[in-house]
């Protein structure tokens, strides 16, 4: 059975009209979307939108979601390290992830890992700096993927996961094959010392460039 999606045509026209989209999400739904490394599943940050990022990837309400942002101000709330602070003014905006510490909530618990943290990346690319900037807020973000499969790396990889999950309320926004790259870099910021939870598109020797000391073991 086919399931009918609403598709953005991002390849004709780059700068097409994200109104619907945004208005979607406003409604908390969700939408596959180009990120500077993947597609991903993304929601605003209302408990009705991450659920239903986390029922769409069965993911187990202990697992957080990466939340991407706009602007530095928009996570000005959360604990900053000076080594986190190091690695945003050399990383951001780009493919690598802070983890850092959120001990008045500023975020709600759905992002959070089960220390208090949350995720957060300050993001190139240009669709999703649209979407933040029309939204005024941040953007969830997980991997469009079913389980044990690579993450999609085309709207119509995209389109073809969301189809065998059976839905047909996930817009997605087809921006075509995205370059070839690994997941961001995650790392996490609310200790003494950086430690690299996940090497991705920046190893871990060049992070040491900028931390020495940060822990983590290069590929």
């Amino acid at each position: 059975m086919t399931f009918p999606l609403t598709r953005v045509d991002l390849r004709a026209d780059p700068d097409a009209d994200l109104e619907t989209t945004v208005r979607h999400l406003r409604a908390d739904g969700v939408i596959a979307y180009p990120t500077e490394t993947v597609y991903g599943f993304g929601s605003t940050l209302s408990s009705k939108g991450i659920a239903a990022v986390k029922n769409l990837k069965s993911r187990g309400e202990e697992k957080p979601i990466i939340v991407l942002i706009g602007a530095m101000e928009q996570v000005a709330g959360l604990v900053w390290t000076d080594a986190a602070r190091e690695l945003a003014k050399i990383f951001w905006p780009g493919a690598v992830t802070l983890v850092l510490a959120d001990p008045q909530g500023v975020f709600p618990k759905g992002v959070h890992n089960q220390d208090g943290g949350v995720a957060v990346r300050l993001s190139p690319q240009p669709v999703v700096r649209r979407l933040i900037a029309a939204l005024d807020g941040p953007l969830t973000s997980t991997s469009v993927n079913g389980p044990g499969e690579r993450p999609a790396r085309s709207g119509s990889e995209a389109a073809d996961v969301i189809r065998r999950m059976g839905r047909s309320d996930v817009h997605v926004l087809d921006a075509g094959t995205l370059p070839h790259s690994l997941s961001s870099t995650i790392i996490d910021c609310t200790g003494v010392t950086p430690t690299v939870l996940r090497e991705g598109s920046v190893p871990v020797g060049r992070l040491r460039c900028a931390i020495p000391e940060i822990h983590g073991q290069d590929s």
